[in-house]
């Protein structure tokens, strides 16, 4: 199966799996120790406009190959009227399209680019 093919939307499920994976790793590291301590700290990461925020900063970095932003573009674009409550679906959109690109990622067997990915939002 061509992963280009995929549903965006199920790139994005995919992604976002990884991506709070990544999010939940790193804040145990910390030596953060307490489930309702790492929920509070989770959320500066995993919520539609942080992840909105990070994008936006790899993108004004030039930080993404043109294939990555052809991934972030088609699931910003596709065709989606829902959303959280908690954001705009401008937001949203960006939020999927950073979670279609690792989910894509994940699929192409690019674990040190995702690595990569995830250190610039992690730092």
């Amino acid at each position: 199966m061509d992963v280009r093919e995929i549903n965006v939307l199920v790139l994005a499920y995919l992604g976002d799996t990884i991506y709070e994976n990544y999010v939940r790793r790193f804040l145990i590291q910390k030596g953060i120790g307490h489930v309702n301590d790492l929920q509070k700290e989770a959320v500066h990461y995993v919520s539609a406009k942080s992840q909105a925020d990070f994008l936006q900063k790899m993108i004004n970095q030039n930080f993404l190959t043109e294939a990555e932003i052809d991934i972030i573009k088609r699931a910003r674009n596709y065709k989606t009227t829902s959303h959280p409550k908690s954001c705009d679906i401008i937001t949203y959109k960006y939020a999927t399209g950073l979670e279609a690109l690792i989910g894509f990622l994940d699929l192409q067997n690019c674990r040190e680019r995702i690595d990569e990915i995830m250190n610039f939002i992690l730092q």
